[in-house]
């Protein structure tokens, strides 16, 4: 409780509390509105995203290729190696081997 004086007003603990209260609300309602701003703002990209068949196509897309990497962390336990998935060299290659080498003058 805040202490009193002998006319009965609150003393300067209460000011001091009562001024920390309105300073936080203040703050609070500052961050609603940047809340507010930032989901007008999501709004207005997700507008536009529906309103383009290509940005919807390209987001499709980009889900289905998530999907996968989900799946095929799931089913593997973790990334793929890069020996899976490293191209196989071209079979008209001979016996040349992978490295040419350039002589310079």
């Amino acid at each position: 409780m805040a202490a009193t004086t002998a006319n009965g007003e609150a003393g300067a603990g209460a000011t001091d509390v009562h001024e920390r209260a309105r300073q936080g609300i203040e703050h609070l309602q500052a961050a609603a509105r940047e809340l507010i701003k930032a989901a007008r703002a999501a709004l207005d990209v997700a507008e536009e995203v529906v309103n383009d068949p290509e940005s919807v196509a390209v987001l499709a897309s980009t889900l289905a290729g998530l999907g996968d990497l989900a799946r095929r962390l799931a089913a593997g336990g973790g990334w793929p190696s890069p020996a899976a998935e490293a191209p196989e060299p071209p079979a008209d290659r001979g016996s040349e081997g992978r490295v040419q080498r350039i002589t310079v003058a």
